[in-house]
């Protein structure tokens, strides 16, 4: 979109010929029809004529010193400020074979010596027109391409908006519908653990009061394995206990997740936010048939609180998250052929083990715990590992940084990870909506950035940075 548009009635003529008394036949016949006309003598002189002046349209001789029209129109067509400008070629050379290099080397028209000045005005005039053209053609595809990048972005707005809203009813439902039994369990469970514990001390008593029971006593002691039943009854209230406890941590993280009734910025813990979301994973984290549990690995700084809209930043560590485990079974799938791992802080490399999360405190360098319930298996890859880091920049920013040792992002597609309804993967398995919508959360409502670093084989981290306090927008 390089038009010369200084002067609407005035275009600019960029005639080159080595021969002078072609450049002042042609310059006069320009003049007079109204065009402004610049001479150059060679190739050179006319490239640096077109970098200090844009011109409309260039008259270009083929044969001249040094450098021919053809390597001229090459070097014009392969600079990005000069290759939109029009090239006509004038030259004594009426070969076909002249002709067809002039067009394959970037020339829209040849006009050939002797030529005759009504021609050459109309051709000029005719490339002018169809610039003219093409740039209409470009501003309105631009105008075009806004118009759906902005229809997309809405469409992500509106998909976001109806999602929040649904998954807020639905969990608040749940929460309500779950809570309400759970608290009625937990809450007599103190009482029937008690009672339990009065009919056991009473049984007791009686043994001792009546150390000879009847021979039918004896039988239903015998058959109910009655010292069994006694041991037992406290550890399965304490399980009960601890069940009901877990029902009741899941509630409250789906409250916390959802922020239903938090439609406004608050000051909130991300550290807690980020911990209600694992939760909410636990089911994905777990040891499947195919691969060990997924390893945590949590390197938390010491971060203030932060004003955000909470339930939507839940979003964007839910889909990250979320990506980070998909792309460690995509390379479980694969059996990914090089053995990499993000190796824990201390530089030790977890192996297969029960489920664990790890946690390196900021101030001081800790040892990570040993793995637990070591299965002897064949490794065949890495074990899987996720690794969240958090901290305050200099910029009085704070980074959520998450890391997967999954098969890593090509370069190529990095570019478009967050364009709406782009996704890696395969067809079904995801709606290309989620970093979207994470860009749009973080960017837009946060004024902060995301980023991916990645390389095949190494595994992808995104990179979240969203200030400590947000103006008033």
């Amino acid at each position: 979109m390089h038009f010369n548009q200084t002067n609407h009635h005035k275009r600019n003529i960029l005639v080159v010929d080595d021969t002078p008394d072609n450049l002042r036949l042609l310059s006069a016949m320009l003049t007079t029809q109204g065009f402004e006309v610049r001479k150059a003598l060679n190739g050179k002189m006319a490239l640096t004529a077109c970098q200090m002046v844009l011109p409309d349209v260039i008259l270009l001789d083929i044969n001249m010193p040094d450098m021919d029209g053809y390597q001229v129109c090459q070097q014009l067509k392969a600079d990005d400020k000069t290759c939109e400008v029009p090239v006509i070629f004038i030259s004594a050379l009426d070969d076909v074979v002249d002709k067809v290099k002039a067009f394959d080397v970037g020339g829209v028209d040849y006009i050939a010596k002797p030529f005759h000045g009504a021609e050459v005005v109309l051709r000029i005039e005719n490339q002018i027109n169809l610039r003219l053209l093409q740039v209409k053609l470009q501003e309105k595809n631009f105008l075009l391409q806004q118009a759906l990048d902005n229809l997309k972005a809405s469409q992500v707005q509106q998909i976001q908006n109806e999602k929040m809203v649904a998954l807020g009813q639905l969990v608040a439902g749940l929460a309500h519908e779950i809570n309400n039994p759970i608290s009625f369990i937990y809450g007599n469970l103190q009482y029937a653990g008690q009672y339990v514990q009065d009919l056991v001390t009473m049984i007791e008593v009686y043994q001792q009061e009546y150390p000879k029971p009847t021979p039918k006593i004896q039988q239903i002691a015998k058959d109910v394995d009655l010292n069994f039943m006694i041991k037992d009854l406290q550890n399965l209230i304490g399980a009960m206990y601890r069940g009901s406890d877990r029902i009741r941590e899941i509630v409250l993280a789906l409250q916390h997740f959802s922020r239903h009734d938090e439609a406004e910025m608050k000051r909130v813990n991300i550290h807690e936010d980020i911990e209600n979301t694992l939760v909410m994973l636990q089911h994905r984290l777990r040891e499947a048939t195919d691969r060990p549990a997924i390893v945590v690995v949590k390197d938390y700084g010491n971060l203030p609180l932060v004003t955000c809209y909470a339930g939507e930043l839940n979003q964007v560590f839910m889909h990250l998250l979320n990506n980070a485990i998909d792309a460690i079974e995509e390379r479980v799938g694969n059996q990914f052929p090089t053995p990499y791992s993000l190796s824990p802080l201390d530089g030790n490399s977890p192996t297969w083990r029960d489920p664990i999360a790890f946690s390196v405190s900021p101030m001081e360098k800790t040892t990570l715990p040993p793995p637990l319930g070591e299965i002897s298996r064949p490794q065949l890859l890495p074990s899987p590992e996720i690794r969240i880091h958090t901290e305050v920049t200099d910029l009085n920013m704070v980074k959520i940084a998450i890391a997967d040792n999954g098969p890593g992002i090509e370069e190529s597609l990095r570019s478009r990870l967050f364009d709406p309804f782009f996704t890696t993967k395969p067809v079904g398995k995801g709606s290309g909506l989620g970093l979207s919508i994470s860009y749009q959360i973080i960017v837009q409502k946060h004024r902060g950035n995301i980023t991916c670093n990645s390389s095949v084989g190494q595994g992808a981290e995104f990179v979240i940075e969203i200030p400590i306090e947000q103006q008033e927008h």
